[in-house]
């Protein structure tokens, strides 16, 4: 007498459905992986492009203060550029994230010149921290929030790196 197959047997549903989830849990894993790179890389750009942006003003202001000139004007020149045509707001209470060095000016971005920049889908809550180092004309970038416990455009640019 033959036997007919009426379907599958437990066995293979459950062989089955265990390879389903292990692939599932997989899958999961990479997604959430290449989600997190996916906020990286977008915090990176965000930093760079803002860093970009600071080193224009920064050319701009060195351009108009030009040689010899005095500490009023360098002040003066900066102020017009960085404050008042940018509109960024310095920094009277430097973070404890951000470790001072020598001679630097601390500026933050208002709405207005998230704005202006193209970058008003960051959030408020998302700081921004430009620093100006007018000893070598450097610019840094701070992410106050952080990530992984680094702030700085330069830590933040070596995760994954290492």
């Amino acid at each position: 007498m033959k036997r007919e197959n009426k379907g599958i047997t437990l066995v293979a549903l459950i062989i089955t459905i265990t390879v389903l989830l292990i692939l599932a849990g997989i899958s999961f894993y990479k997604g959430k992986e290449t989600i997190q790179r996916a906020e990286l890389e977008e915090l990176k750009t965000n930093m760079l492009f803002i860093q970009a942006k600071a080193k224009e003003y920064v050319e701009e202001a060195n351009f108009k203060i030009g040689i010899n000139a005095t500490k009023e004007k360098i002040e003066k020149v900066r102020n017009d550029i960085y404050v008042t045509q940018e509109k960024l707001e310095k920094v009277e209470e430097i973070p404890s994230q951000i470790t001072q060095i020598g001679n630097c000016a601390y500026y933050t971005m208002t709405s207005e010149t998230k704005q202006k920049w193209g970058l008003e889908k960051l959030e408020d809550e998302e700081d921004y921290i430009i620093e100006f180092n007018e000893t070598d004309a450097s610019v840094q970038i701070y992410y106050l929030p952080g990530y992984n416990n680094k702030y700085s455009l330069s830590d933040i640019d070596q995760i994954g790196k290492e």
